[in-house]
């Protein structure tokens, strides 16, 4: 087992403020250091009419926090568009009045410290930056530009590309991990944001966060990154979890993981990984530092393809939400949490109706109509785990190929989709939803026709965002017993936890979390 130990990384947090208005930049400085960030970066690009004495004066002498002063021209993806060499005597001027560090691009940065002899007679530093196009050049090309840049005697460089794909990061990774100066290296985008949760691990300068009800893509919030991810307990022997999903930005793995990591003294961190191509994303972060997945919609059933080993569960069920990497061999294990997270669920809320919890309980699913809208990873497993317990199974999917072929492997049957909101249920049976609809941001739809819903004795969701979906809400007031998502998510979660760290999960630590947060 990893130890988080004692040591703190000293990772600093940054936002960057890109206000209209000197006034407007002051006030978003007392925001960022109210929200728990360590500095700040000014984009003076951004300030309209900006007057470099005045403006700088009032910016920098009554800073409450470190600031990174940046004067962005349009050429490296800026707003600024006037004469070069005013831009750069700002520059100058603002590390005259006190600015902890000043970012200058690398076109000309030579030039602007050996004409002004800024890093000799500064007690502020040089950030020597460079932006690169649309895509991530290769790890050669990466390195060159980093010396080059290091070259031009900057204090720290800042080198930022855009990932097109997620594995496009492993190349900042090593970059981060060799460097021997200090570096800040992201990607910008959505696929980008491991490049910030990760950056403490493989020794990245700073990390940079966006401010609450001010979001930027890409970049995490400072909120999740104090509370969730607490990069300051990041070290270069962390162990990298993640959900592998897309889309990825439901999940509420972080904020469960992450904590009960920190609980039990674990060192590792849980991220979101936002991946296009599965066989791409193993090749790729095939080091141990990635010890463990997490994976979602759509890959459950894909992703037995990328694994070496599957264990004999989920063999069976057809679908893997759980992988481990054999921390001797290396070989990917791919392991189901979800088949009896959810049917237990289901059960125990049907048990404690019923007050039929003492250990000779028999399965109250036993004999009973169970519908299931959707024949996805999900769905496999509330499929496999009824037929476990002698339900009689009735699949509804999109692809009617796909739930009849399921229907088979469990002795059920399929219908087709289009049929199931004229569909009469038994009296007293149980409807599973294990499609997507319902999920965030998408709240306002239902698989099935509501004045039904008051013929089932339950209804489960597996959708666990928002915690109690449309389905749940009407079906509870048609008189349903309903078991939330965010019951099998604790459940497959807690078997989750245990499989990465190879001990006992906190469980009652994480449903205090859940309770709380969810």
């Amino acid at each position: 087992m990893g130890s988080s130990g004692t040591v703190r990384n000293p990772i600093m947090v940054c936002v960057p403020l890109m206000g209209n208005s000197v006034e407007e930049m002051m006030s978003q400085m007392g925001q960022a250091k109210s929200q728990g960030a360590d500095l700040v970066e000014i984009r003076l690009d951004y300030i309209q009419n900006f007057q470099p004495l005045h403006d700088l004066e009032i910016l920098l002498r009554d800073k409450p926090l470190p600031v990174i002063i940046v004067y962005r021209p349009k050429w490296e993806g800026g707003q600024y568009e006037g004469d070069e060499q005013r831009r750069l005597d700002a520059l100058k001027l603002a590390m005259e009045l006190g600015a902890d560090y000043i970012d200058v691009e690398l076109k000309g940065a030579s030039d602007l410290m050996v004409n002004s002899n800024l890093n000799k007679h500064s007690i502020g530093k040089i950030i020597v930056s460079c932006h690169v196009g649309d895509c991530t050049p290769s790890k050669e090309d990466l390195s060159n530009l980093v010396a080059k840049m290091h070259s031009t005697g900057a204090d720290v460089i800042k080198l930022v590309t855009h990932a097109s794909n997620i594995t496009d990061l492993a190349t900042i990774f090593h970059l981060l991990s060799h460097c021997k100066i200090p570096l800040i290296a992201y990607s910008t985008g959505d696929r980008g944001l491991i490049s910030h949760l990760l950056c403490p691990k493989f020794g990245g300068f700073l990390v940079y966060g966006s401010m609450r009800n001010n979001s930027i893509p890409g970049l995490p919030t400072l909120d999740s990154l104090r509370q969730a991810y607490k990069l300051e307990y990041l070290n270069a022997n962390t162990k990298v979890f993640g959900l592998v999903s897309n889309p990825v930005g439901h999940s509420k793995g972080p904020i469960l993981h992450n904590p009960a990591f920190r609980h039990t003294g674990y060192n590792g961190i849980y991220v979101p990984m936002l991946v296009d191509d599965l066989k791409e994303f193993f090749r790729i972060y095939s080091s141990p530092d990635f010890a463990g997945f997490s994976v979602g919609i759509p890959y459950k059933e894909a992703v037995t393809g990328c694994c070496d080993e599957v264990h004999p569960l989920a063999e069976s069920v057809g679908a893997v939400n759980t992988i481990i990497r054999n921390p001797s061999s290396g070989k990917l294990v791919g392991y189901n949490t979800d088949c009896e997270a959810a049917i237990t669920a289901i059960e125990d809320a049907l048990g404690a109706r019923r007050g039929t919890n003492d250990a000779s309980f028999t399965s109250p699913l036993a004999g009973k109509q169970f519908v299931l809208a959707g024949a996805g990873g999900a769905g496999r497993a509330l499929a496999f785990g009824a037929k476990s317990r002698g339900a009689r199974i009735i699949i509804f999917d999109i692809d009617y190929e796909r739930a009849s072929s399921l229907a088979h492997s469990v002795s059920g049957e399929a219908q087709p989709y289009e049929d199931i909101v004229k569909f009469c249920p038994e009296k007293g049976g149980i409807l599973a939803n294990a499609t997507p609809i319902g999920m965030h941001p998408n709240t306002d739809r239902i698989p099935v026709a509501e004045d039904t819903l008051g013929v089932y004795q339950l209804v489960f969701d597996s959708v666990y965002n928002p915690r109690k979906t449309r389905l749940l809400k009407e079906a509870e007031a048609a008189g349903a017993v309903v078991v939330s998502g965010v019951e099998m998510f604790l459940r497959q979660a807690v078997d989750q936890f245990n499989l990465f760290t190879d001990a006992e999960a906190p469980e009652e630590f994480m449903r205090e979390i859940i309770l709380e947060k969810f």
